[in-house]
């Protein structure tokens, strides 16, 4: 992404997995070496992509010939469950033990909460959660995100398919009631308001909401044209499930507007998944020099299985601070802050910024649509690209003043 690795040719013993050593229930923190602290939910809601994280994380040090700087990279994980108190106990532990580089947090309350933990330790801590406010009014010296965030994902597939298919004019949203859900629709009632779109109702659940047919029912009593759908995760996949077995996609179109890619498009299947569209962080065919080393290195690890959006989360950010470690020629994490900062590189879905001003990622979001099974390549051709683009906001509207480093 940034330059200067190192074929990738086995992935040794830099990465401390979970066979090894308690990786996921404790781990332990090398103080002679950089230690990569990996803070994902491998277990729980968030299990299947916490554990693609984690997959693509390791992946990481073998770019480097296992070495940052003139010291060992290791790589240690836990188990956070996407769980707030877990993952800050776990920050505050490994940074007395001498850790100073964190990721993770695929919910945003999660990754808000160790931004700032990080930050007052004087660590790095790169995460792919979406809500605005972690490179907003919540940004921090020591925090990067690689994600798009919820505006510009909302900008990338409600604004492009209501430009596109023009006669959509009633949407109906289903959204999760905490930071991430609530910035995605405010970014949709955004894009409503300027195209004249009428948001015709909403309905708010839970984080641990599993029953979602009462709110699709809502939905279908309102007779949108659009079911946009705002959860993540098993919810979205779940009130997918449920809206199609009602027949919903015979009466209007729907839109997943933060999808989890690759495996929760094989769990919905080719059938399900038919004619849905769904914005994208990520997919494996993108045609970029650094996307083809990524899926030739993963598939030679993983016995030719195509990677998805949570190993493309963990090795993107891992990368990213590895990069940054290697330009700084230090593993100070001041200085590795100010080398990332303004950085341009080749990155997974192209070129690839990092903003100097709040440390967000400039770089594509996804709109991909459920191909027909009949037109499937392969088992995993589950979706066509139909646009991409980089929508961010305005460096003057976010909100940010960075807070510095241990504060």
């Amino acid at each position: 992404m940034l330059g200067g690795a190192v074929a990738l040719s086995g992935i040794a013993g830099c990465a401390k997995s979970d066979e090894t050593t308690p990786a996921a229930s404790g781990g332990t923190i090398d103080k002679d070496a950089i230690n990569f602290v990996g803070l994902y939910g491998t277990s729980g809601a968030q299990a299947e992509l916490g554990k693609e994280a984690v997959d693509g994380l390791r992946l990481v040090p073998a770019l480097y010939g296992g070495k940052l700087a003139g010291r060992r990279l290791e790589v240690v994980t836990y188990d956070t469950q996407e769980k707030i108190d877990d993952a800050v106990r776990r920050t505050r532990e490994s940074s007395s033990a001498g850790a100073r580089f964190f990721f993770g947090g695929l919910l945003s309350n999660v990754a808000l909460a160790v931004s700032d933990e990080t930050n007052r330790a004087g660590g790095l801590f790169a995460t792919a959660a979406g809500a605005d406010e972690i490179t907003g009014k919540e940004c921090r010296s020591g925090t990067f995100r690689w994600a798009v965030a919820t505006y510009g994902a909302v900008q990338e597939t409600v604004r492009r398919l209501a430009e596109q298919q023009p006669s959509l004019r009633r949407w109906y949203t289903i959204t999760p009631d905490y930071v991430f859900g609530q910035s995605l629709l405010a970014a949709a009632k955004e894009v409503f308001r300027a195209r004249g779109i009428e948001h015709v109702g909403n309905s708010f659940h839970g984080l641990d909401a599993t029953e979602f047919s009462g709110y699709v029912n809502n939905a279908v009593a309102a007779k949108p044209d659009v079911l946009c759908i705002l959860n993540f995760g098993a919810q979205s996949t779940t009130t997918i499930k449920q809206a199609v077995s009602f027949g919903v996609k015979k009466k209007m179109t729907i839109l997943l507007v933060w999808s989890g890619g690759l495996s929760q498009f094989r769990a919905l299947g080719a059938d399900t998944m038919e004619g849905i569209y769904a914005g994208a962080q990520y997919w494996h065919t993108l045609d970029t020099p650094e996307n083809k080393r990524f899926v030739e290195a993963f598939r030679r690890e993983h016995d030719g299985a195509n990677p998805g959006y949570g190993h493309a989360v963990g090795y993107a950010t891992a990368k990213m601070i590895a990069d940054g470690v290697q330009k700084a020629g230090s593993a100070d994490p001041a200085a590795v802050a100010k080398a990332l900062e303004g950085t341009r590189f080749a990155g997974l879905t192209g070129q690839e910024t990092i903003r100097a001003q709040d440390h967000q990622v400039v770089r594509d979001y996804l709109l991909l649509r459920g191909r027909k099974k009949s037109a499937m390549a392969d088992d995993d051709d589950l979706v066509e690209l139909v646009s991409r683009g980089a929508s961010v906001v305005p460096a003057e509207r976010t909100g940010c003043t960075l807070r510095p480093l241990g504060s």
